[in-house]
């Protein structure tokens, strides 16, 4: 599981903005833009086999620990639906070290619910697999999509 803000405008690259001309001839004037103050938290929960459950956080919501549990409880139910006769000793959950996810309360859901936690130091990019091999992707999926 990780989380990441998605924002409702990106500006271009400087690669996408490269064009072919003439020598001695001038380019398109380009504003400086910056990135869009509306943006969105999404929590992504997601193993091996793909992403199993997307969470947008409202606006004017804080991820808390009360929260982040009834994501908790809604991933329990989608991994069986997802995921049924895979998981049979239950689901080892790697998530980062927010403080909504170690949160007492939350370590007591985790418990409840029969995930084992996988604790990893802070700021260790090992340990940090959404960063490197799911958030690039989706969010240049996001990018290129018409909406």
């Amino acid at each position: 599981m990780d989380e990441t803000w998605l924002y409702h405008y990106n500006p271009e690259t400087k690669q996408q903005l490269m064009e072919w001309r003439h020598s001695g001839s001038f380019g398109p004037k380009n504003f400086r833009m910056q990135k869009s103050a509306r943006k969105v938290l999404a929590s992504i929960f997601w193993d091996q086999d793909g992403i199993l459950f997307i969470d947008y956080l409202q606006r004017g919501r804080t991820m808390n620990a009360e929260y982040y549990s009834s994501l908790l409880e809604q991933l329990k139910d989608i991994v069986k639906e997802k995921r049924r006769g895979k998981v049979t000793e239950g689901v080892l959950f790697l998530h980062a070290n927010a403080r909504s996810h170690q949160a007492l309360a939350t370590h007591k859901k985790l418990a409840y619910l029969g995930f084992q936690s996988l604790d990893h130091p802070p700021y260790s990019p090992d340990l940090a697999p959404s960063d490197y091999h799911l958030f690039p992707g989706l969010k240049k999926t996001i990018e290129s999509s018409p909406f």
